[in-house]
């Protein structure tokens, strides 16, 4: 049985800021998703965060298209993501099409070839490339969860990245992690880390603190995201000013209280 690898922690950016990307990519995640589904950013703001976290020395940008499209997972690589998360993944249909996109044809693909970024590229097999690529459809869904194996057994397929607040909600919850569906989700949780596991493909799965991904990590993970620039702006940011507050000496909360009053 394959052992399961050393896990890598990673990063979610949704903001439209190159800058803010940067200074998350230099913070030391091995990885740093840029969100193109739920995040903020169109394509070339998408790119220029791909970039900033490159120049800030992450060993491993990706990026989260917003649908299982040909033309936007090629412009994502063409941008220079080194993986490529697909949500909505429900068959080996559908993985296969996603793995088509990402790959040239030397790797039996269907990937166009246009080596824009910086010339990069230049002068090397463009299947060269292909193996520095992460191929990673989203596990959302009942049907997603039901072709599992067909999923993972796809050629290109380089694991599966799960989605557990969609999935909380396919299963049935009103709002995600629901108590009444907790125990169904850890079962799908387990059977996603373990199929993965047994194939010596990615588990990867979104968490949303470093307390959440050092639970998933210990059960088996191996792609586990930590935090979320938006969640960690408001937290930290908020928190400032919550300790100012405590004192009695927050402006805001003042002003606040006195509109209030009024």
């Amino acid at each position: 049985m394959p052992e399961s690898p050393a896990p890598r922690f990673g990063a979610w950016i949704t903001l439209d800021s190159s800058v803010m990307a940067e200074q998350v990519a230099r913070l030391g995640f091995d990885f740093v998703v840029v969100d193109g589904q739920h995040g903020m950013l169109g394509y070339s703001e998408l790119r220029d965060a791909l970039i900033a976290v490159t120049a800030g020395g992450c060993p491993l940008p990706v990026a989260r298209v917003s649908r299982n499209d040909p033309g936007e997972i090629g412009r994502v690589l063409d941008a220079g993501a080194r993986g490529v998360i697909i949500p909505m993944v429900d068959s080996g249909e559908e993985a296969r099409a996603a793995a088509h996109a990402s790959r040239y044809a030397t790797s039996g693909g269907r990937r166009s070839y246009s080596p824009v970024r910086h010339g990069e590229h230049f002068g090397r097999a463009p299947g060269s490339t292909d193996a520095n690529v992460l191929v990673l459809p989203m596990i959302e869904t009942r049907e997603g969860l039901a072709a599992l194996d067909e999923i993972l057994d796809t050629p290109g397929i380089d694991g599966v990245f799960v989605g557990p607040y969609d999935l909380s909600l396919a299963l049935g919850a009103d709002m995600p992690f629901e108590e009444g569906i907790r125990s169904e989700l850890e079962q799908a949780l387990a059977q996603i880390r373990e199929a993965a596991r047994q194939r010596g493909k990615i588990a990867g799965i979104y968490c949303g603190t470093g307390e959440a991904a050092a639970q998933r990590a210990r059960e088996g993970f191996t792609l586990v995201n930590t935090c979320h620039d938006m969640s960690a702006v408001r937290e930290v940011m908020g928190g400032q000013l919550a300790h100012v507050a405590a004192q009695g000496l927050c402006v805001a909360e003042r002003l606040a209280e006195e509109m209030r009053e009024h």
